[in-house]
């Protein structure tokens, strides 16, 4: 399986539209990013793909947006999570992220091991 590197402008972009706030961390995932509230994780970053996990309401409205697809590697994409189309401006992927994030933070945290 190959594992995408994101450039730094890609780290940027991602990093640039996490919110800030309790309990939320970006941290480096098998060479990409991954952003995480109460530990569980809302967004994440595979080579230049920003793909974000939704209620599944929210899951289904963008997946019938062009552009959108799985997230992950082609073999093994995540389950529950969606790419961002890479037309999304600025505000548009920042509308997506904040609800993903705002689905995550409804969920029990997780527990370190």
């Amino acid at each position: 399986m190959q594992m995408p590197k994101p450039t730094e402008a890609d780290k940027q972009f991602f990093r640039s539209h996490i919110p800030d706030g309790p309990g939320m961390e970006v941290k480096p995932m098998f060479g990409n990013l991954g952003a995480f509230v109460n530990g569980n994780m809302f967004a994440g970053l595979f080579g230049s793909t920003v793909g974000v996990k939704l209620a599944t309401d929210d899951l289904a409205e963008l997946a019938t947006i062009e552009g959108a697809g799985p997230f992950g590697p082609a073999e093994r994409p995540m389950s529950g999570y969606l790419s961002l189309p890479r037309s999304f401006t600025t505000e548009q992927a920042t509308l997506w992220i904040n609800k993903a994030q705002a689905y995550v933070a409804t969920l029990p945290p997780k527990l370190k091991k």
